[in-house]
């Protein structure tokens, strides 16, 4: 069984998030960017093992915002919560909790997903101090597990790696081994989209089914990325079934696509989808390069 899915590190400014996500990836990450919303977007790494796959998503620190930018940081922070499959709590292990943590645990009271506590930076905390303020910490919340580490040291990450794993649901690779960012995001959208289609369509049509985004553009004002997907199957026939009565089916796809894609890209997202007929796209060399599929 091969298992995959999203964990988001949340926590208070400064606590390490990224070295650990650094740390975990095994290299440094960072998003290739020229447009001047990068930094606002969230940080996304990829860690790829023969039986999982983990797509790390790394959020702005919760904080209490001056200006309508730090504003959204912490709400597109917030919303990761509901969108992820686990959560990582860092803190910094040789400090107590203050008023910020006791508020952000209290976010966690409503989910229904494993949160993990992640004390980092053991390296500059002594044994005594790092079990007395574990065990405040363990007092804010009902975690689902809760672990030492040292990201700048490398120390206990494996058994955190594998602790992420056996709590992911199961799922396909969603990026190719080798890739430590989600960069090209087309690639990974229209996977997620044709992930949906061929679990609400099982063992009907799956097979005949290519997506490819033609379109992925940001509407700066409204921190919305349009997303213009063409579903492709291989007769005339399939449309029906793909689309489903009154366009219930590919409603259903789009919405539960919508929001993995949110939770992935870190905005709202308008998916456009539509369906088009590519007879016997593959077994056509053409076809299958006009698809994306020449590197097979």
């Amino acid at each position: 069984m091969h298992r995959s899915g999203f964990v988001a590190l949340v926590g208070r400014p400064n606590v390490g998030k990224s070295t650990l996500l650094n740390a975990l990836i095994g290299e440094k990450v960072a998003i290739v960017s020229g447009t001047p919303q990068t930094t606002r977007n969230r940080i996304r790494a990829i860690l790829t093992r023969e039986e999982a796959q983990i797509i790390f998503i790394d959020t702005p620190g919760v904080h209490r915002p001056r200006h309508k930018l730090g504003a959204a940081m912490v709400e597109a922070s917030i919303r990761t919560f509901n969108q992820v499959d686990i959560l990582c709590y860092i803190v910094e292990a040789h400090l107590a909790p203050g008023p910020g943590d006791r508020h952000l645990a209290s976010l966690f009271r409503q989910l229904k997903r494993p949160v993990f506590l992640v004390l980092n930076k053991i390296d500059l905390c002594p044994p005594e101090k790092l079990n007395q303020n574990s065990t405040l910490y363990r007092e804010l919340h009902p975690f689902s597990g809760h672990f030492f580490v040292s990201a700048k040291e490398g120390r206990n990450l494996e058994e955190l790696v594998e602790a992420l794993i056996s709590r992911l649901p199961e799922g396909p690779q969603y990026y190719p081994p080798g890739m430590v960012t989600d960069q090209p995001e087309r690639f990974i959208a229209a996977e997620i989209i044709r992930e949906k289609l061929i679990h609400l369509t099982r063992e009907e049509i799956p097979f005949s089914i290519a997506v490819v985004v033609e379109e992925m553009s940001l509407r700066e004002k409204e921190e919305l990325i349009d997303i213009r997907a063409e579903i492709y199957v291989e007769r005339k026939s399939q449309v029906g079934i793909i689309v489903g009565k009154d366009g219930s089916l590919l409603k259903q796809a789009g919405s539960a696509a919508r929001l993995e894609l949110e939770a992935l890209l870190g905005r709202k997202v308008y998916l456009n989808l539509w369906v088009k007929v590519k007879k016997d796209w593959r077994n056509r060399e053409g076809t299958l390069q006009q698809l994306g599929y020449d590197q097979l």
